[in-house]
């Protein structure tokens, strides 16, 4: 407490209630190829309906990143996805048609929110790159001419002409109202072409425009903090169709009359194409997920990606952040009409990763409907590996096996590309494999819950790791405010006496078998003192799961009591 100068009462608070806090265990991570949305950005998202609206229906080119993130969301609910393209060659469709890359809305707000005149590509662009956004029309009207406007194609959509606001009346303003409509002309959104998307009735062209709750109803802000599909690139120029002036348009209401128009302004945007996405692109999009205090994840899927992105994955990310498990499958020659060479193709596959006890990988692949396109499609199955997890989290705790009967059932699935056998299994499972097996009226079974670890340890288990990770996590989180006090006897009491609850409450729950504290003068030295550091020792029994089990059959004379036998074998 501070001190006190002159007689008095001073009261102060101390708080010591600190506790290990629950930590998330559920967070999916994936990095893949979409027709939409924001690119190099993590985007959250918690079905699939969210996962179409940001990021498009699948096709030929991107069903196998979708249907690896839907199949993960059929189990979880919630996704991190980063879309992953090039900074070189991803194009936004623009209303001049030469194309510009805008990856995403930081992008936009740091080289395009100005409104620059110099900018050479029209009034609008696409919102994200790819081709998609060559099917969007933009159409705006920005005239109190109520005669004229009815000829507008889009009239109908609207209430009436726009005119002047209140809020530009009450500033003595005048014409600064204009509506603005996206449609999707070609129906590569919709399925059918000239479908509206979008409409946004009475927008101002005053900067400072406000609607009668507060929020802005300036027409740049409006579309780009609430439009789905597109972003004003500039004002409207004095070339365009029926527009007399461009100087008035983003300025403040008080005392001007805003130029109009008395034809709408209409334009398709296009320029806009698909660039294939590389194994430096797709190690860009991951990186995202590289740092552990800004992005919380605990399950990273690698989807249909090659070796070289997985390992990078798995050395760079996984391996670093300590706090994640990684989730691969074999590629698709290696199990899908490869038969009787499933099992050397996959060992040969797992054998180009490290050892790690953060990584988890499946011997297949699945084939399933694609109700977007009406076909069926092969999709690995390490997003239903990862969503399993999520299962066991949501169903028992992390500490839980997501293998068997009972946690380990994956959905959707038509048919898998193979069913190993009994003597399969076995060369799989040695080589820290997980077989995922169909079994006559089961359905089909994760049927292993081995990490990539290569030597034997708890840890080449996935209930371990995550077990660990739990833990780890947790109780480093609550640790941090022990920072910058004193290395005393009441620091370190205080420390054992907020770890111990915790851990009780873990065995509780069947995830330790015991455990044990040190954090006193046995670790915490004169030495280690003088360094300004603290140590606290947690020891740790985790609890296995049933790997394999033994019955024995004994059968013993009529005549033979059992308590003769019992304890023989």
């Amino acid at each position: 407490m501070a001190f006190q100068i002159s007689p008095g009462v001073n009261v102060s608070e101390i708080d010591l209630t600190t506790i290990v806090p629950a930590v998330g265990t559920t967070e999916g991570a994936f990095a893949g190829r979409f027709v939409w949305g924001p690119q190099n950005v993590v985007v959250s998202v918690s079905n699939e309906v969210e996962l179409v609206n940001t990021f498009g229906k699948p096709d030929a080119n991107t069903f196998r990143s979708f249907f690896t993130c839907a199949n993960f969301l059929s189990y979880a609910r919630s996704l991190r996805v980063v879309r992953a393209g090039s900074n070189t060659t991803s194009k936004n469709a623009t209303a001049n048609g030469t194309g510009l890359l805008i990856a995403n809305r930081n992008d936009y707000e740091l080289n395009y929110l100005d409104l620059s005149a110099a900018n050479s590509h029209g009034m609008f662009a696409a919102r994200y790159p790819g081709a998609l956004g060559n099917s969007l029309k933009v159409s705006l009207w920005a005239s109190p001419n109520s005669t004229a406007y009815s000829a507008w194609t889009y009239a109908s959509e609207f209430n009436g002409a726009p005119g002047t606001s209140n809020w530009t009346s009450n500033l003595n303003g005048a014409n600064d109202e204009m509506h603005l409509i996206v449609v999707d002309e070609d129906g590569k959104f919709s399925g059918v072409s000239g479908t509206v998307l979008e409409k946004f009735p009475y927008l101002s062209k005053a900067s400072d425009a406000t609607n009668d709750d507060g929020s802005s109803n300036y027409y740049v802000n409006t579309i780009n903090d609430r439009s789905r599909y597109i972003y004003v690139l500039k004002h409207a120029q004095n070339t365009m169709n029926g527009y007399t002036a461009t100087s008035t348009w983003g300025s403040p209401a008080s005392g001007v009359t805003f130029a109009q128009v008395e034809n709408s302004y209409t334009v398709s945007l296009s320029g806009a194409v698909d660039t294939p996405v590389s194994d430096a692109d797709m190690i860009n999009a991951y990186d995202k997920f590289a740092n552990a205090e800004e992005v919380d994840v605990s399950l990273v899927m690698t989807g249909a990606a090659n070796n070289t992105v997985s390992e990078y994955v798995l050395d760079n990310i996984v391996e670093v952040r300590k706090d994640c498990v990684l989730f691969v499958s074999p590629e698709f020659d290696d199990v899908v009409d490869n038969a009787g060479n499933e099992v050397t193709d996959s060992v040969a596959y797992r054998n180009q990763f490290n050892s790690s006890s953060y990584a988890v990988m499946d011997n297949n692949w699945k084939y399933q409907f694609d109700k977007y396109n009406n076909v069926y499609r092969w999709v690995p199955l390490n997003g239903d590996i990862a969503g399993l997890c999520v299962r066991t989290d949501f169903e028992r705790d992390p500490w839980f096996s997501p293998a068997g009967f009972n946690r380990g059932q994956i959905k959707n699935v038509v048919k898998l590309a193979w069913n190993p056998t009994k003597a399969n299994r076995d060369d799989l499972y040695k080589n820290g494999i997980n077989p995922v097996v169909s079994f006559p009226g089961e359905g089909v079974v994760l049927f292993g819950d081995k990490t990539m670890l290569a030597k034997p340890s708890a840890f080449d288990r996935i209930n371990v790791r995550r077990l660990f990770i739990v833990l780890e996590k947790a109780i480093a989180r609550a640790a941090k405010y022990s920072l910058f006090e004193f290395n005393d006897e009441f620091t370190r009491a205080q420390f054992v006496a907020l770890v111990e609850p915790f851990l009780r409450d873990v065995q509780g729950r069947r995830g330790i078998f015991d455990f044990r504290v040190v954090c006193d003068t046995t670790n915490n030295t004169p030495e280690v003192i003088d360094r300004n550091e603290f140590i606290g020792d947690i020891y740790i029994k985790p609890a296995r799961s049933i790997n394999f089990i033994q019955l024995n059959f004994v059968a013993v004379r009529t005549g033979v009591a059992f308590e003769e036998v019992v304890g023989r074998f």
